[in-house]
């Protein structure tokens, strides 16, 4: 009689970024610790991220979570073309992708206050007191229900 052997599920793999202008990393270094703490493999592409950077590096291997941070405040005039390049690429159509922090001048902490962000391809927007558990109920609705864009109402 043979015995399979179950091989240990790997873990699932976010990748961190910010965009292009954001030279901040403390924020990244923060979400890179909470998303190894929840079991996540985290590939941090630092701040500075050229978009075409992240389109590429997430192509080669795509994540099942895209989280973009962003603390300088000029993420509503970035972001928007950041995700429609994102989606723009087949094999990365459908993976969540979820932006939050600062993400303008005012310190805006309310998604609905930047609709731009959704309508270009963000599944959901995390400002505020809300954040950190608004992409903790996301990753626990990602565990329960596996890849794809339909956990958007966990945290909507």
């Amino acid at each position: 009689m043979h015995l399979r052997r179950q091989l240990p599920e790997s873990p699932p793999h976010a990748v961190l970024s910010t965009i292009p202008s954001d030279s901040h990393t403390w924020n990244l270094l923060f979400l890179q610790l909470l998303l190894e703490e929840q079991g996540w493999e985290v590939t941090n592409l630092g701040a500075c991220v050229p978009v075409e950077t992240l389109v590429t590096e997430c192509a080669a291997r795509p994540p099942g979570l895209i989280v973009v941070s962003t603390v300088n405040g000029h993420g509503a005039e970035e972001a928007p073309a950041l995700a429609r390049a994102v989606r723009a690429e087949p094999a990365l159509a459908r993976v969540p992708m979820v932006i939050g922090g600062k993400l303008d001048t005012r310190g805006s902490t309310t998604a609905d206050t930047h609709p731009a962000f959704t309508e270009a391809g963000f599944d959901a927007v995390l400002t505020g007191p809300n954040a950190v558990p608004g992409l903790l109920t996301l990753l626990d609705s990602l565990r329960q229900h596996g890849h794809g864009r339909a956990y958007a109402d966990a945290v909507g």
